[in-house]
């Protein structure tokens, strides 16, 4: 059973200062607990029903774990869906990355919907995009929800934190790597010349990219709907049009 102690510490990581305090985070769900596991990311807490509990037990030797009922389970859950398994892990220690015209880099600025952020690493994840940099003012991409939605990547994509402006600055000053937004007033990118490094920053759900950073972007895109000049919707979710983008990116550099 899961004792009172780790009840009142599952509960307290829902909140970020806490997180932040600790340095560690939880993780739900059969296939995301296993795939950080199996990742290398340190567990310090191991809770599942028995079936999972026997699957998933050697893979964190020496931890801590305990058989849980379902009831348990969903009592210290902070998801709707009911977890079959719920672990806490350590946060992994990243240093923000100096750009270079090898890599590409993804910059969230702002990004505030947990669900869209964790969308968004697990899409990095998918295109071997291995370092995200997010605002100070972006969503905790170790809460519950963000977690949850990256389904495992994090243990594969480094994920840091910074005053995006004075990163994106101190490129400008130090190297020639390309920055790249999207726009309305951009170039359509299915016709743009893609290279294979660069940095691609996208924009807050309501607002887009902030005019403060918009200085700093050396190429604009636009993601063209279809068929052109027809009636649409606004604009894409910000989840979305990363997978376009990177998908585009990695298609040319295929070629």
């Amino acid at each position: 059973m899961i004792s009172q102690n780790k009840r009142k510490i599952l509960r307290q990581l829902e909140l970020k200062k806490r997180r932040d305090a600790e340095g560690l985070f939880v993780a739900e769900g059969r296939k995301t607990v296993g795939d950080l596991l199996r990742g290398g990311l340190p567990c310090t807490y191991l809770a599942a029903i028995p079936d999972r509990l026997a699957e998933l037990a050697h893979l964190v030797p020496g931890v801590d774990v305990a058989e849980a009922s379902p009831d348990e389970l969903a009592e210290v859950s902070a998801l709707q869906t009911r977890s079959e398994v719920i672990a806490i892990f350590r946060k992994p220690a990243v240093a923000v990355p100096s750009p270079d015209a090898d890599t590409l880099i993804l910059a969230l600025d702002e990004v505030q919907d947990p669900g869209n952020l964790g969308t968004i690493i697990r899409t990095a994840d998918w295109f071997g995009v291995r370092q995200v940099v997010c605002s100070n003012r972006c969503a905790d991409a170790f809460g519950p929800k963000a977690v949850q939605a990256t389904m495992g990547a994090l243990c594969r994509v480094a994920v840091s934190y910074t005053d995006l402006g004075l990163w994106l600055r101190r490129n400008a000053e130090a190297s020639d790597v390309p920055v790249f937004g999207t726009y309305l007033e951009g170039h359509n990118i299915y016709k743009s010349d893609l290279p294979q490094g660069g940095i691609v920053l996208m924009g807050n759900e309501g607002h887009g990219i902030d005019t403060r950073l918009s200085g700093f972007v050396s190429r604009k895109l636009y993601i063209p709907n279809f068929p052109a000049n027809t009636p649409t919707s606004e604009s894409l979710n910000v989840s979305t049009a990363t997978a376009v983008v990177l998908s585009e990116f990695r298609r040319r550099s295929a070629l």
